[in-house]
């Protein structure tokens, strides 16, 4: 980073963050508006090259519909491939590597710090564990596909159970003694990711049913921090001291999610977005897929209309309930 482009950024710094909020990642990053399958061969190409150079997440926003469109994707996985193929030396394990039974992007790509060069190194290894899963755990290491490996450590990168996993390890009881496993049962349910009917008073920040993950986080978290306080202050102001989505609102929520999920080729990976890593988990696209603007602008219409879809009870209707 050159001394320029970082004083450039810290004079701009809070115009770039305001025009973040309503960029559909939450992000500088901008798709270039044109469809990948609008321009020839070489403008594709040059477009990933520099795309792809940019590292992070840029790749996948290279044109507009390459995780809409299989066939513009298409493009997008080719181009992913023969970046592999250049980089990782031996043939087979740039294979491995390379992204073939799922749209790329629909799962974490590696656009890069350095990833793919590590398997050129002589004592790394890449094992499929699809093809010859992990047996047992060993005094020395563990044994994987009728082999034995020694190892002076172990990384369990294992359980990753986004989303809900967290909120579902704890007891959460909401009305009536209903808890929040048992109301997720089929898949999480909420209205705008922020709270779940017959939980009242239950604000979550960034959970299921919201931008979340498929956005910039630190974006999406003061969305939510700044949507909840200023709920509270207007809950206060009003008297009012129960809130909780109502039954209809919540629902129409969820098919919204899904139906802008559907649209594009998300649910075509078992990925962690699915829940398809974890056994037994259901399966559904969790996070809304909407754009991290267009969720904000939602939520921003719903409140000044008086937190539509929202049931708010006066203290006094609540302490006559009791």
């Amino acid at each position: 980073m050159t001394d320029d482009y970082a004083q450039d950024w810290k004079d701009h710094y809070a115009e770039r963050r305001a025009g973040m909020r309503y960029t559909a990642s939450g992000s500088m990053r901008k798709p270039d508006g044109v469809s990948a399958l609008s321009v020839d061969e070489d403008e594709r190409q040059g477009t990933y090259e520099a795309r792809w150079n940019m590292g992070g997440m840029a790749f996948l926003r290279s044109f507009t519909d390459l995780l809409t469109s299989q066939e513009a994707n298409d493009t997008a996985a080719e181009f992913v491939r023969q970046q592999i193929r250049k980089i990782v030396k031996d043939p087979e394990v740039a294979e491995r590597l390379a992204p073939t039974s799922y749209p790329v992007g629909t799962k974490r790509i590696c656009v890069d710090t350095g990833y793919y060069e590590t398997f050129n190194r002589d004592n790394v290894e890449l094992v499929d564990i699809v093809a010859g899963p992990i047996e047992t755990l060993t005094r020395t290491g563990l044994a994987a596909g009728g082999r034995d490996f020694t190892f002076d450590s172990i990384i369990f990168a294992t359980g990753f159970d986004a989303m809900t996993g967290t909120l579902l390890k704890v007891d959460i009881r909401g009305r009536d003694g209903l808890t929040l496993k048992d109301k997720w049962y089929a898949g999480p349910r909420t209205y705008l990711g922020i709270m779940s009917e017959a939980f009242p008073n239950l604000f979550m920040i960034t959970g299921p049913g919201s931008p979340s993950v498929k956005g910039n986080m630190a974006t999406s978290i003061e969305q939510h921090v700044d949507f909840v306080t200023d709920c509270l202050v207007h809950l206060r102001a009003e008297g009012i001291d129960q809130i909780e989505p109502e039954l209809e609102a919540e629902d129409a929520w969820v098919d919204h999610v899904q139906e802008a999920a559907n649209a594009t080729l998300f649910p075509c990976a078992n990925s962690w977005y699915m829940g398809a890593n974890i056994p037994g988990k259901p399966q559904l696209f969790m996070p809304y897929i909407g754009g991290v603007g267009t969720y904000r602008q939602k939520c921003e219409e719903i409140a000044a209309d008086g937190y539509r879809g929202f049931r708010l009870k006066p203290a006094a209707a609540s302490a006559a309930a009791e």
